[in-house]
C-alpha cells in the first residue's frame, strides 16, 4: 500500500477530470500569470486532455462539447472555491444542485476487463451532461468523506488552479510544483533580505 489516499479507482479518476477541467476552461490566474480560457481548437484540445487525465475517454470532443465543458467547469469551480473556503454546505448545496440538474444516477458496470465498477450519468446524452453529472457525483463522494480537505485552490500567490490531494499526509496546497517551488523561493528571498 502506498499510504496514498484512494476514494476507489472510478471516483479517483472521474475527481481527477473535474481538476482538470476546471484548470483547462475557467479563467483566472495560473502559476503567477494571467489565465483565459482557450478557444476554438486550443479549447477543444484543452478539454479532450481534460477527459483523458482520469484514465480513458472512449470519445472524442468537437467544439460544441468543447464549449458546454465551459459551463460545466464553471459549476465545478464553485464547489471547489466553497471548499477551500471551509463553506461545505455551500459545497454541498452546489453538488446536490448539479446532481438533480443532471439526473445523476449510479449504475455497475464492467469493460476493458476491469471489474464491476460505478459509473454515473447524467438523464442526457450529450457529453456535457454526462461528464457534469459524473463529476457533481464524484465530487459528492468526496465531500460526503472525511476527505473534503483533500479538495482545494492553489495556496499561492496569483494562482487560483484547483487540486485533488491523494498523499499520505494530506497536507498539499498548490496546483503544482511549479507553485510551490515559486512559493519557497520567494520565502527564501524574503529571509535573505
Amino acid at each position: 500500500m502506498t499510504g496514498q489516499v484512494n476514494f476507489n479507482s472510478h471516483t479517483d479518476a472521474v475527481v481527477t477530470v473535474a481538476v482538470a477541467l476546471v484548470n483547462v476552461a475557467t479563467p483566472g490566474e495560473a502559476q503567477g500569470r494571467p489565465y483565459d480560457v482557450p478557444a476554438g481548437a486550443d479549447l477543444v484540445a484543452g478539454v479532450d486532455r481534460a477527459m483523458h487525465s482520469g484514465r480513458r475517454w472512449l470519445g472524442m470532443i468537437d467544439q460544441a462539447g468543447a464549449d458546454a465543458m465551459v459551463g460545466v467547469a464553471t459549476r465545478l469551480r464553485g464547489i471547489f472555491e466553497s471548499i477551500q473556503e471551509d463553506d461545505l454546505d455551500a459545497a454541498a448545496a452546489q453538488i446536490n444542485e448539479l446532481l438533480q440538474r443532471t439526473g445523476a444516477r449510479p449504475y455497475l458496470l464492467r469493460h476493458d476487463g476491469e471489474p464491476w465498477h460505478l459509473h454515473y450519468h447524467g438523464n442526457d446524452s450529450d457529453p456535457a451532461t454526462q461528464w457534469a453529472a459524473g463529476c457533481a457525483t464524484a465530487l459528492a463522494v468526496v465531500v460526503g468523506s472525511e476527505h473534503a480537505d483533500r479538495l482545494g485552490v492553489c495556496s499561492a500567490a496569483h494562482c487560483d488552479r484547483v487540486y485533488v490531494d491523494v498523499s499520505r499526509n494530506g497536507t498539499r496546497r498548490f496546483c503544482s510544483t511549479g507553485c510551490q517551488n515559486r512559493v519557497k523561493a520567494a520565502a527564501f528571498r524574503a529571509r535573505q533580505g
